[in-house]
């Protein structure tokens, strides 16, 4: 049921849930053509180290199950698939129809989707049984999901006991890069997005959506209420990103 009495960040905006949720899934629709091509700019290319650090701590093996939330184009996905291999099997989810569209279109141009299933779902009521993946990934989407607290509870549901979460997103950075992180963000994304994608409002609540994020130790704080053990996490670039990494005790360590 929606608490449509509960305010929500949209950005700097405080909007209601349902709100939040039409708002960025226009975004989205807005952005989907031009997400991989606008993520190369931004970064200048760095997401992929990013994401390879990421998959370095996935620990799955042969014929394991993972799932990827919220991932868009299928960057992730198409990664754990290789690390699953033919007899395992990975699950690509999105809220949004139109990145989902994008992910299976790229997916296919590389011949990547032998055991890759996509699925449209929303993160905070994820369709799946308890104990069912061995690894959950979601990488630059916690932030645009309206209940954290419960897309954290959900995702710690599906997972096998002995699995792992891993999340990765923007943070907060140090304070040497911050004055010149913050320039980047408020002056040049936008006009990246009106120049490239014809859309610089999506990318003004891409930097605002950043700043309103929990930092490294909140988000910490937030796995471990949503169940999770042994948390951690590394700062990437400064800061700018945090891999946080948090478990699913074994029944028979709990």
């Amino acid at each position: 049921m929606k608490d449509e009495k509960k305010d929500y960040d949209f950005g700097f905006q405080r909007v209601g849930e349902s709100e939040k949720t039409e708002k960025v899934a226009e975004v989205f629709d807005s952005v989907a053509g031009k997400y991989d091509l606008m993520n190369d700019l931004m970064s200048q290319g760095i997401h992929r180290f990013w994401k390879r650090f990421t998959l370095m701590h996935t620990a799955l093996t042969e014929g394991m199950k993972a799932l990827d939330v919220a991932g868009g184009t299928g960057d992730l996905a198409e990664n754990l698939a290789q690390q699953v291999g033919k007899t395992g099997s990975v699950i690509l989810t999105d809220i949004n129809a139109s990145m989902l569209s994008e992910g299976r279109n790229k997916l296919l141009d590389k011949g990547s989707f032998n055991n890759i299933a996509l699925i449209q779902s929303n993160a905070e009521t994820l369709p799946f049984k308890d104990d069912t993946f061995d690894c959950v990934t979601i990488a630059f989407g916690l932030r645009n999901v309206t209940n954290k607290d419960k897309a954290l509870k959900s995702m710690f549901n599906v997972l096998k006991p002995g699995g792992k979460l891993l999340v990765l997103e923007f943070s907060k950075p140090n304070e040497l890069l911050t004055p010149f992180y913050d320039f980047y963000s408020f002056n040049v994304l936008p006009k990246l997005g009106e120049w490239i994608a014809n859309d610089s409002d999506s990318y003004q609540y891409l930097a605002e959506s950043i700043r309103m994020h929990p930092d490294q130790d909140k988000l910490l704080n937030m796995i471990n209420e949503a169940g999770f053990s042994g948390s951690e996490y590394f700062n990437l670039t400064g800061g700018i990103v945090a891999l946080h990494v948090g478990k699913k005790l074994s029944h028979e360590s709990t």
